[in-house]
């Protein structure tokens, strides 16, 4: 879901179902003290975002009085939205303060999990030791990313964590980023280096490649393609048929579709949209992304949220002005949240999305 913070940009010359209310209890409980970033304030000189329209088909997407609206700021670099509809509000990652927080209407936000990511006595010697992509299992289980400790884990209501992949063939991954599950159950994620201190070049790198994987429900690991650069966000079409995946490379900023086989694995892949045209104007790489119920994809990226038409169309976008990571449907499904840089913002579209 996310490439790296713009503070590591220069180490890398590349680039639902709600969770049940007793884990929240559970992990406010045990959630570390200390101070939290508020609601969102305007401030002197912030740059207003801009809603570009580039298709006719677009003004039914974003309605033309819609405008994005931040919510919360003041974080370090933010990630992995998820919507919780049983509690009503959002969470989403901090990475580099290794955190989770939870966003509700008309209140700040607050912790929800420290540490989300890395769990280490020793200090971490990278920038983004914390969780990054996050979702609901078909049960309501949180699924976090987590970069530090190298693995995909499950939140449980008590509090614990289960493990749910953190090898591939006995070598230890890199730092899972972004995952997203099938209807049938099984999981599948993009495992990039950028979690590593040290990303491609990290001495402790033990895979010699960047994958997309899948986890099937009956725990068995199967790499699905290692012939991206940076596998990033991922996203399956409402029908199922085709996986989304997102190469975060500055130098070629490109969207690539593969087909899903009917035994969950994956097909030749062809370039769904190819932004090499964007390269060095706007800050940021490929990223995180959903779908709606056409099929249309939001797809975070360089300088906000592009909006692509299920035939790779480029109807428009959502520009913050800053790096932008991720993006999820949330409240009654037509509400986009995104987020970027150090900020969370929302607005509400004239779709719903094809799955919270």
């Amino acid at each position: 879901m996310s490439g790296p913070s713009p503070r590591a940009a220069a180490l890398f010359s590349l680039l639902l179902i709600p969770a049940p209310p007793a884990a929240h209890a559970s992990l406010m409980a045990r959630a570390a003290a200390g101070p939290v970033p508020g609601q969102a304030a305007a401030g002197a000189g912030e740059q207003t975002p801009v809603i570009d329209r580039r298709d006719d088909r677009f003004d039914a997407l974003i309605p033309p009085r819609a405008a994005l609206e931040k919510v919360a700021d003041g974080f370090r670099w933010v990630e992995g939205p998820v919507w919780d509809g049983r509690g009503g509000h959002l969470l989403f990652s901090d990475i580099p303060a290794n955190s989770i927080f939870r966003w509700s209407e008309g209140t700040a936000p607050i912790l929800f999990l420290k540490p989300s990511g890395y769990s280490g006595s020793a200090p971490f010697t990278g920038e983004e030791p914390g969780s990054n992509g996050l979702t609901f299992d078909p049960a309501g289980r949180l699924a976090l990313c987590e970069h530090g400790d190298r693995r995909i884990s499950r939140l449980e209501a008590d509090g614990r964590r289960t493990v749910l992949a953190d090898r591939y063939e006995g070598k230890r991954l890199n730092s899972p980023n972004d995952l997203v599950y099938r209807s049938n159950g099984d999981l599948y994620f993009t495992d990039p280096p950028f979690g590593l201190p040290r990303a491609f070049e990290d001495p402790g790198k033990e895979l010699d490649f960047q994958g997309v994987f899948r986890l099937a429900k009956d725990g068995r690991l199967t790499l699905l393609t290692r012939e991206l650069r940076a596998p990033n966000g991922l996203a399956f079409s409402p029908d199922e048929r085709t996986l989304y995946v997102s190469d975060a490379r500055r130098d070629r900023p490109v969207w690539m579709a593969f087909e899903v086989r009917s035994d969950g694995t994956l097909g030749a892949g062809r370039v769904f949209f190819d932004g090499s045209d964007w390269a060095g104007r706007w800050k940021g790489a490929p990223d995180g992304m959903k779908v709606d119920r056409q099929g249309n994809l939001f797809a975070a990226g360089p300088g906000g949220v592009h909006v692509f038409a299920p035939d790779g169309t480029h109807l428009g976008s959502l520009l913050t002005g800053v790096a932008t990571s991720n993006c999820a449907w949330g409240g009654d499904g037509s509400v986009l949240y995104v987020t970027a840089g150090t900020a969370v913002y929302r607005i509400r579209t004239g779709t719903r999305g094809a799955r919270l």
